[in-house]
């Protein structure tokens, strides 16, 4: 039997992987915001080894609780799976005066990663898999801005956090010094999150393109599944919709990766 904590669990696939590793009689943790929703799951799967935690991960005293309610239960844990992340329409700050992208689709990754070392070091074959955009070259992150302040769009924001996310990885398994594989995986076009468009003509039109060309939330979350079971030998793998990332992308420049960690360490 695993540990597995999985952030953004209660919905698509974040979901998915919960009831996958549930059924290989794995011990899940589930962190989501939603308390509705995560009851929900509680009571379709009605599992003893199912355990919700609900937090709003934007918060850095948050992530905080749940470092240490999850270190205080479990002496190790085997894998950690990152999901979480919200789209919003309009420049959201959190309590810690952070843009709200960047605090729950990056920052939160970043505190997870790093403060449950101690419990991931503790198992035998450690695992960490960031779900987000690696291989994407689009975005970058703001220097002169970072929070956005000055020029707010959804894209640039979601963009913006997804290239942290893949100078987070690089950091990571640069640092050394720890048991974890860091895996980045960009599952690609997804049955998944398509109610959260805002404007119901753009839904629609995403929805039915979905039909047809989107991959299954079963199909994208299985390397998940997988990778929990076998993490990969390299400290960092990064995955593209099937394909390996080149290393030497420029969204994975180890310079950027060290300036980005020392930014995050002056929030937090």
């Amino acid at each position: 039997m695993k540990t597995v904590i999985i952030s953004g669990g209660t919905s698509g696939m974040g979901r998915e992987t919960a009831l996958r590793r549930l059924a290989k009689g794995d011990n899940v943790i589930v962190i989501g915001s939603g308390e509705a929703k995560g009851r929900a799951l509680v009571d379709r799967v009605s599992s003893p080894n199912l355990h919700f935690l609900r937090a709003d991960l934007s918060s850095v005293a948050e992530v905080e609780r749940v470092v240490r309610e999850v270190s205080d239960r479990h002496e190790s844990v085997d894998a950690l799976a990152l999901f979480a992340n919200r789209v919003n329409a309009e420049r959201v700050e959190t309590e810690d005066g952070l843009e709200a992208t960047f605090a729950l689709y990056y920052l939160s990754r970043y505190l997870l990663s790093h403060r449950l070392r101690p419990v991931l070091d503790a198992s035998e074959n450690p695992v960490i898999i960031s779900v987000a955009g690696v291989g994407v070259t689009a975005g970058r992150v703001h220097w002169e801005d970072p929070q956005l302040t000055a020029k707010y769009g959804r894209v640039r924001a979601q963009l913006q956090a997804g290239r942290a996310n893949d100078l987070l990885g690089v950091a990571f398994a640069e640092e050394g010094g720890g048991r974890a594989r860091y895996v980045m995986y960009h599952p690609g076009f997804t049955r998944s999150g398509l109610d959260g468009v805002a404007n119901p003509v753009v839904r629609g039109a995403v929805k039915l393109a979905a039909r047809f060309f989107a991959r299954s939330v079963a199909e994208s979350a299985r390397p998940v599944v997988d990778w929990i079971d076998r993490p990969p030998a390299a400290p960092l793998t990064a995955v593209d919709r099937g394909r390996p990332v080149d290393p030497a992308l420029r969204t994975l420049d180890s310079a950027d990766a060290a300036r980005l960690a020392r930014y995050t360490e002056t929030l937090v």
